[in-house]
């Protein structure tokens, strides 16, 4: 007979302590939350916390590890399905963020622990392999639509994506500090004009 597990897997573990944070991180601000708390919201001990990471920071880095990860599943799914650009544009602004993880469902908290961690001259190796990810997909859906519409060659891709992540990254800090003038969906319809301006099919 298989014994029936009764302890969460680190994988388990990992993700209440992410949506946790999360919640202690937006309650209290990511440099005032402190690790009891994070550990209290998940309804684990700071123990707990310890035998799963070292530190704030790990958690943080982890997280954003995490959402990258996500994000590149999500993304690659979505461009299988969705060749066009504006269908995956469409498909983009669909998306159920209830499912996402944590970062995923606030872009804004995404924006302000990549600041928190930048600020640690130490991490910042880690957020530029995200970078890194992060860009390399862009350029990936950039290369598949192009590809679609016949004009590969007519940008490079990586550039683009650089850009495009750049913009990205603008709308969300713009957002931060004026949400009123910078619409959820900001960047979306950014793309939709980008791709208007450079001739590439809806279909």
């Amino acid at each position: 007979m298989s014994r029936v597990r009764t302890r969460p897997t680190r994988d388990d573990t990992c993700e209440k302590l992410f949506e946790a944070a999360a919640r202690v991180f937006e309650e209290q601000g990511i440099g005032g939350a402190s690790i009891e708390a994070i550990a209290a919201a998940a309804g684990f001990s700071r123990g707990a916390f310890y035998s799963n990471f070292k530190s704030k920071d790990e958690l943080i880095i982890a997280m954003l590890e995490d959402h990258v990860a996500q994000s590149i599943r999500r993304s690659l799914d979505l461009l299988a399905r969705h060749k066009s650009l504006a269908d995956f544009i469409d498909a983009l602004k669909t998306m159920d963020r209830s499912q996402q993880d944590p970062l995923g469902r606030s872009p804004l908290l995404h924006m302000e622990m990549i600041l928190f961690v930048a600020r640690a001259e130490k991490r910042r190796p880690d957020l530029a392999k995200r970078l890194r990810a992060r860009r390399k997909l862009v350029a990936d859906i950039v290369e598949t639509t192009l590809k679609s519409n016949g004009k590969n060659g007519f940008i490079n891709p990586a550039w683009t994506g650089a850009i495009l992540l750049a913009l990205e990254d603008g709308f969300r800090l713009h957002r931060l500090i004026d949400p009123e003038t910078t619409p959820a969906d900001s960047f979306l319809r950014a793309i939709g004009d980008l791709q208007r301006g450079m001739g590439i099919s809806s279909s």
